[in-house]
């Protein structure tokens, strides 16, 4: 598996949102905003709501900031959107099912849960400049508590 470093170009996508449109990476880079690009394994268990909604929380701050959020997971459309409308989320959800930008990302291959070694979902979190490089890169990340780290590696001041 490979991993993205900083300097690294982002590679780009297009994929579904849970409102049945679709988001291409480089469309939004060509807003002049950054993009955070975080995965994570599955709408609606606890760890990824508990996630998402500190994102929904931040995300005005981050966009006053030039940040744009969006959390890429392998559900469904139709999964994204109950998981939106449940915990009255504002971030922007996208679908993987094939999981083809997790591996592009280097945000699905071997990892560790409960001790043993599995194949999953690695959550994983990236910024992406406006010139399409990435400026950060951060694997294993934990849910709980991940926003506020990295607000504060990004320079940002707590929401």
């Amino acid at each position: 598996m490979t991993r993205l470093e900083i300097g690294d170009p982002a590679p780009d996508f297009t994929l579904a949102t849970d409102s049945e449109g679709e988001v291409n990476l480089y469309d939004l880079l060509e807003e002049g905003k950054k993009v955070i690009v975080y995965f994570y394994p599955a709408a609606m268990t606890p760890g990824c709501t508990k996630q998402a909604c500190d994102f929904t929380d931040s995300l005005d701050s981050l966009q006053g900031a030039g940040y744009t959020v969006v959390g890429i997971s392998k559900d469904k459309p139709s999964k994204l959107a109950k998981f939106r409308e449940r915990d009255g989320l504002s971030i922007t959800l996208l679908s993987d099912p094939e999981l083809a930008v997790h591996e592009t990302y280097g945000a699905y291959g071997e990892k560790k849960l409960y001790g043993k070694v599995v194949e999953g979902v690695i959550r994983s979190t990236f910024v992406v400049g406006t010139d399409g490089k990435i400026e950060l890169a951060q694997y294993n990340v934990k849910a709980t508590g991940h926003v506020a780290k990295l607000r504060k590696d990004l320079g940002l001041a707590a929401a």
